[in-house]
């Protein structure tokens, strides 16, 4: 019998790896870890219970009316005081950088290994941005749900309609799109990494308050950068930049934040920025990823789609699904591969095990 498609697809990550248990608490975390059969057994069990209860339709639909405003809440709370760049992005990634140079010692960027990690030696820890203690995000949201929204006067003046080849980086021969862009974590590496004269970053985010926060960052520079603000669920939502005038799309923990039936029709509309040969860059939530297991009973929208306490919500997915997705919007695959990840708190004695798919699509290139 053929191995299935995940085992089949899954590759090594990083190169800290497990060989001897003792070694367990040596480090923060070991990268590629294998799982056993009872573990996923457990995992499974473990989502057929907090999902056996959905939230009521009333309160689902009011949760997909306020998105905008539980992400602006999020930012509002944490601004980017607790951000980390992503510095595995041109390991994983070096089409984001393209002329970059190797180091001296042969590594062309930190190993997985070295990526950033969650803060493992004590709780709560943050989790890609959010609390793993689900109250405590909550609690924070109330204390600024009736705060005044920010003014957008500024955004809705600048310019989001292409025409007639003038718009921001029209001049650019290597154009970036980042969507949902938060406070700017992978913006700015690469603005930093990348110095092709050619290059033009756009990037844009559901969340004013992200927006805003990318363009008074420092190294916000309008004439390599142009961030926006843009509800990717709206179809009829104008990108600034034309049809197939893209060279790479990044999608990192965006797409899981989306109600899963409007997936499918935002990865067309992105494909359809890509030039022939352009590339979307993924990196999302695994099925049974501990975020997924610490949900409980109350939480579940539908299959594998959670709301956290702070309202935004969070789906997690299986390569085929992702796979589906793309191959629907006339994309060819590159890479479709499972990072599955051991992370330890060594003051408490904890395991965590993180799940995350990492993919890369392409636009079939023009015979």
């Amino acid at each position: 019998m053929a191995a299935p498609r995940e085992a089949r697809e899954r590759r090594p990550f990083g190169r800290r790896f497990l060989t001897d248990p003792a070694r367990l608490f040596q480090h923060n975390a070991w990268d590629n870890v294998e799982w056993s059969e009872e573990q996923e057994a457990s995992a499974r069990r473990k989502v057929q219970e907090n999902s056996s209860q959905l939230l009521p339709q009333d309160k689902q639909e009011e949760y997909e009316v306020n998105a905008k405003r539980y992400w602006d809440a999020f930012y509002k709370i944490h601004e980017n005081g607790f951000f980390k760049d992503r510095h595995w992005l041109f390991t994983e990634f070096p089409e984001l950088a393209p002329h970059r140079k190797p180091r001296h010692n042969g590594d062309s960027a930190p190993a997985l290994g070295d990526r950033e990690e969650c803060n493992t030696e004590g709780l709560p820890s943050w989790e890609n941005g959010h609390c793993s203690l689900e109250s405590r995000a909550e609690n924070q949201f109330h204390l600024v749900s009736s705060t005044p929204k920010i003014c957008t006067e500024g955004l809705a003046t600048q310019k989001l309609s292409p025409r007639d080849g003038d718009f921001p980086g029209s001049a650019a021969s290597y154009r970036i799109l980042e969507v949902g862009c938060g406070a700017g974590n992978t913006v700015f590496p690469i603005l930093q990494t990348n110095n092709d004269p050619g290059l033009f970053v756009y990037c844009c985010d559901f969340s004013t308050t992200a927006v805003d926060l990318v363009q008074k960052h420092a190294e916000y520079d309008s004439s390599r950068c142009f961030a926006f603000v843009h509800d990717l669920c709206h179809e009829q939502s104008p990108f600034p930049m034309p049809e197939e005038s893209l060279d790479v799309v990044i999608l990192i923990f965006v797409l899981s934040a989306i109600l899963p039936e409007k997936m499918q029709c935002i990865v067309n509309r992105l494909s359809g920025l890509l030039k022939p040969g352009g590339m979307i860059l993924l990196r999302d939530y695994g099925r049974y990823d501990l975020a997924q297991l610490r949900f409980k009973k109350g939480q579940c929208l539908s299959d594998n789609f959670y709301v956290r306490g702070d309202g935004t919500r969070v789906y997690f997915f299986t390569q085929d699904e992702l796979d589906d997705l793309f191959s629907r919007a006339g994309l060819e695959k590159l890479q479709n591969v499972v990072d599955r990840r051991l992370q330890v708190n060594r003051g408490k004695q904890m395991t965590m095990y993180r799940v995350w798919i990492q993919c890369k699509y392409r636009k079939p290139p023009v015979p």
